[in-house]
């Protein structure tokens, strides 16, 4: 939906290894108390295994309440008197054994045992179930709509005249399916559903395949039941029943794809048809795997935590990622929208069809739908320029790397917390742009035939990250592959040879070193005639080679870089797998300079020793067109990340961008400007007037033509769309008087229209967070976003309001925040990050999570995302030795929460690492500010 080595799974772990309860002939009496539960772990027994599930539910949504029963085939392995499986929240009010004709095993109702705290039930058949036999476990079930957004939930809508209405919606990753319906809800338990809704003739129910027929009941209710699905895991099943609005569209391959919507917001379902159709088209040719169900449903939710979920055939979203107005959306938040759906349906190949066989390697779903976003967005609407984005994926991935509470992507993870908390950046940007550099590094031939073997020889079962390897290292031909057999033959492995520049490939050994090793690398390069000396080593920004920690810090690691670099004289790219700590590469003669991890496609840092860093910052003054934009927009982020961790003076990477004047692509633009504005804000907030005021002179000062430059429109590429937006917004807050003027005058014709006025949708941000500064201005914004129907429109107005220097009105922000009917709980975690971001807001928003926090996790759940977005939204802000303490002592008084999550380490880090860099650059930034002012 936007985380130790991994041995522990294929070792004897409880479900492979366990042996069943030992069987008793003797029937027990009825009652529950002499029987004790019969298992202990986490993990379900893997003796017996879930074939099939006949669901029926019928919601209430009147009464907000739902009952149901299910009918499980079974098959079991061993003998056994026990069927254990998860269930949470449900009262299960009948249970019954039938054998696999129907026939009753027992007359009397079975004894039902819980174990709440690993949110598992077990069901005691007093008859032997026996090994290689089949049987049925039928039980009757009921619960209230979840009040959250797990599980079987409600969702409320309001029309424009102002009547609430009721749905019923699923979301069921990664273990909240035994929260609508008693299941084996481990992703390896894969089963065939077929599920049927009882319903009222308003409504409509919708499930992950299409309505087989339709049953008039005798009280007026419909009974929708639905064809019988694939195999798939259960935290793919989904059901709705709403009174939705669709459009419709098939493709060129007849699969019927629709997108549904809250009725008066139907009309901006186009978009998001096209953009499906078209997407769902490029998958089945790059694939070469036809997508396998018969329709593809889009679902916009009211109430929706993530992004969107990838439910097989049910897709739902968030509003904000499935509708697209014109008229209110910008050119980012087309993009947006775009890579949403490309990612969930990446997700119908990648995850639905193969599945991860436990989720400490979720990252080969995320981490693969991620990166597929890059790869059929670019394919399918190369106006959007997406490969401008992949940096940033990247850049936020090492940016987390390289605090020492990272994790490899390929982690153990057990509670549903832990498992919850997999759902982060290094399972999905990590994940993807190790994709990215194995792409490059194989090519994309031999990457893409390598992922559609992998996909053919798991369809519709669990694969491991050594599966995707041992696809991607065998590259037969299509005929050998289809005989089934393993085909890396000699003759393979020489034709292997001459596809990886020269050298055989042990993959395996290779991509290890990325996925079961935390962190990312530094690689030092210093020229030493014609030869360029290389060293690596753990890339932290917390530690630096002369703290006494340090050798511990590196010790044991060890990547295999797929180096690539240019230099002056010649236009080729330059490979070499470097496979020790130090290497040496021979260039052949004296160049003028080199540039290593060419366009950025590599997953490592690199610093340059000696003069390394002169010639480059020369290159970029006097011939900055020499490199590629993704090159130059990587020596800027590169030598900012080493400011940070003290390995390069400040003044040398602040040279380095004073190329920028002549800089006409927007990526590189951005990346400088994000480090200038990060540090404004860094002195803004710790009120270090003299710094803050030379730096909002320079920035105005040096940026003042391309700022000039900027319409206050819609027009132009998405490129040219989004540094507007993001130029604006800064010089607005930089307090620009131009920027101002126009913002207000632009918001003030906004009043006059009576809030009917549609703005340029890429500045209005910018536009009402002017506005929200007047008394007037913020009522008025709060009035239009209470009414407002588009979600997006409201997100925008929402930024404006948390800009506010007014603490009262950040406050009632909060607490409308809080209460959940004006804004929305599912808006919650990124008001709160907002306020944080304020600097008259840090310190409310802090003490405000601290005061909140049971509540808070009562709303989202321990280990999701919106409390790690809670975290880090409100810690990120803190610079100072006293706020890392209170942060820490608020940490320990919750501790047994805390120490379920990997969050708060990470929380932490980040303050250490704004605290050094105080410590080693604010000297530096004050000096060169004063050369640069004078």
């Amino acid at each position: 939906p936007e985380f130790k080595l991994f041995s522990f799974l294929t070792s004897a772990s409880p479900t492979q290894a366990s042996e069943p309860p030992n069987p008793t002939e003797e029937q027990p009496p009825l009652g529950t108390g002499s029987l004790s539960f019969p298992w202990s772990h986490l993990r379900l027994p893997g003796y017996i295994v879930p074939l099939h599930y006949h669901l029926l539910l019928h919601p209430n949504l009147t009464m907000l309440s739902y009952s149901g029963t299910v009918r499980i085939e079974l098959q079991v392995q061993n003998n056994t008197n026990w069927v254990v499986l998860h269930s949470k929240g449900l009262r299960i009010t009948t249970a019954t054994m039938l054998d696999q004709n129907l026939a009753h095993l027992s007359d009397k109702v079975l004894p039902v045992l819980h174990n709440p705290t690993h949110e598992q039930t077990a069901i005691f058949s007093p008859r032997v179930l026996s090994g290689g036999q089949k049987y049925f476990l039928f039980l009757e079930f009921g619960a209230e709509l979840g009040e959250g957004f797990y599980g079987f939930y409600r969702s409320t809508y309001r029309t424009s005249s102002g009547e609430t209405r009721n749905l019923a919606s699923t979301h069921f990753e990664p273990t909240s399916a035994r929260m609508a319906f008693p299941c084996f809800d481990e992703p390896s338990f894969k089963a065939n559903y077929s599920v049927s809704i009882r319903r009222s003739r308003a409504h409509i129910a919708l499930s992950n395949m299409p309505v087989e027929q339709t049953v008039v009941l005798d009280d007026g209710l419909m009974e929708d039941r639905f064809a019988v699905s694939v195999r798939m895991s259960s935290y793919l099943v989904a059901f709705i029943v709403c009174d939705f609005r669709s459009v419709s569209a098939t493709t060129a391959s007849g699969v019927k794809v629709s997108v549904y919507a809250a009725p008066e917001k139907w009309q901006h379902t186009h978009y998001a048809l096209k953009a499906a159709v078209k997407l769902l088209e490029f998958y089945e040719k790059y694939f070469n795997i036809k997508y396998p169900l018969p329709k593809q449903d889009l679902v916009a939710i009211p109430d929706f935590q993530a992004g969107a979920m990838e439910n097989w055939g049910l897709i739902t979203f968030r509003e904000t990622s499935l509708l697209y107005d014109p008229a209110t959306s910008s050119g980012s938040d087309r993009v947006w929208v775009t890579m949403v759906i490309a990612h969930e349906l990446a997700h119908q190949w990648f995850g639905n069809l193969v599945t991860m066989q436990w989720w400490n390697d979720i990252w080969l779903n995320e981490g693969f739908a991620r990166y597929m976003e890059y790869i059929s967005v670019n394919a399918t609407y190369p106006k959007l320029r997406v490969e401008d984005y992949l940096v940033d994926t990247c850049f936020a991935a090492i940016g987390r790397d390289s605090l020492n509470s990272s994790r490899p992507i390929s982690s153990a993870a057990e509670s549903p917390t832990q498992i919850e908390e997999m759902f982060d950046t290094v399972s999905y940007n990590k994940g993807a742009c190790v994709l990215h550099m194995l792409r490059h590094y194989l090519t994309d031939q031999v990457f893409q035939s390598g992922i559609v073997r992998y996909l053919r020889r798991y369809s519709y079962s669990n694969a491991h990250n050594q599966d995707l390897w041992d696809s991607l290292a065998n590259t037969c031909s299509e005929e050998e592959f289809s005989s089934g057999e393993h085909c890396y033959s000699s003759r393979q492995a020489a034709k292997n040879a001459n596809l990886y520049a020269g050298e055989h490939l042990d993959l395996t050994s290779m991509m290890n070193t990325w996925t079961l090793q935390t962190g990312v690398p530094l690689v030092t390069v210093t020229r030493q005639g014609s030869h360029l000396l290389l060293k690596q080593e753990r890339f932290l920004r917390t530690a630096h080679p002369s703290d006494p920690a340090w050798p511990s810090l590196q010790q044991g690691f060890l990547w295999h870089i797929p180096l690539t670099y240019r230099t002056d004289t010649s236009t080729s790219i330059h490979r070499h797998l470097m496979t020790t700590l130090t290497d040496s590469v021979d260039v052949g003669e004296e160049v003028g300079w080199v540039k290593v991890n060419v366009d950025m496609a590599g997953y490592y840092l690199v610093h340059y020793d000696g003069s390394g860093w002169d010639d480059l910052i020369q290159l970029l003054k006097d011939n900055h067109t020499a490199l590629t934009f993704m090159d130059r927009t990587h020596l800027i982020h590169n030598a900012f990340q080493l400011t940070t961790a003290g390995r390069l003076s400040l003044d040398k990477a602040l040279d380095l961008i004073g190329y920028l004047r002549s800089e006409s692509h927007t990526v590189p633009l951005l990346e400088g400007l994000g480090y200038l504005e990060a540090f404004y804000r860094i002195v803004e907030r710790r009120d270090i007037p003299d710094v803050t005021q030379n730096l909002r002179t320079y920035i105005l000062w040096y940026f003042r033509d391309v700022i000039d430059r900027q319409t206050w429109s819609d027009k132009g590429s998405v490129s040219e769309r989004r540094l507007r937006s993001e130029l604006l917004s800064l010089a607005c807050h930089l307090g620009d008087l131009p920027c101002l003027k126009q913002a207000q005058r632009s918001f003030t014709h906004w009043l006059d229209s009576n809030s009917t006025l549609n703005l340029p949708a890429d500045v209005a941000e910018t536009v009402y967070s002017v506005g929200a500064q007047e008394d007037t201005g913020w009522a008025s914004l709060l009035q239009t976003y209470t009414h407002s129907l588009s979600e997006t429109h409201k997100h925008k107005i929402l930024s404006a309001l948390a800009s506010s220097r007014d603490t009262n009105k950040l406050t009632r922000l909060l607490e409308l925040g809080l209460e959940g009917e004006v804004i929305r709980t599912q808006d919650l975690d990124s008001l709160i990050a907002m306020v944080a971001r304020n600097p008259r807001g840090h310190h409310l928003a802090w003490s405000y999570v601290q005061k909140y926090w049971s509540t808070l996790v009562d709303k989202f759940q321990l280990g999701s995302f919106s409390i790690r977005n809670i975290i880090i939204g409100t810690t990120a802000q803190f610079s100072s030795t006293e706020e890392l303490t209170e942060v820490r002592v608020f940490f320990e008084s919750i501790h047994e929460q805390a120490s379920q999550l990997r969050v708060t380490e990470v929380a932490m880090d980040n303050i250490q690492k704004n605290i050094l860099w105080l410590q080693r650059n604010l000297g530096t930034l004050r000096s060169w500010l004063d050369q640069q002012i004078d």
